[in-house]
């Protein structure tokens, strides 16, 4: 393998790493039930706010809804971080592709 290319793979790699960093970084929402519970994480899947509509909800009778709601939450926002993770890992995927023929 040549210099060049090795600088190539080098600065691939800290593009990936910065680019982990920003969705690390990144601010992500999920909601359900209309908006009657709202999730706000971090990319790096760490929970920030959870905001809970309470004209929505019939306390105590609708808890078996409200953790439903809750949970459809968490699942829509950390399904927008692994969708934005798989978009970035293609991208460099697809970049080291042009290596395959190479490395062999």
């Amino acid at each position: 393998m040549n210099l060049a290319m090795i600088k190539k793979l080098e600065q691939m790699q800290k593009e990936m790493k910065d680019a982990q960093e920003q969705l690390e970084a990144s601010t992500f929402y999920g909601k359900s039930g209309g908006g009657a519970v709202e999730v706000e994480f971090t990319g790096a899947k760490k929970m920030q706010k959870i905001t809970i509509d309470e004209a929505s909800f019939d306390f105590p009778g609708d808890l078996d809804l409200l953790n439903e709601t809750i949970l459809a939450a968490v699942n829509d926002c950390m399904q927008k971080i692994d969708d934005e993770n798989d978009e970035n890992l293609k991208q460099f995927s697809n970049q080291m592709g042009s290596f395959s023929g190479i490395l062999k």
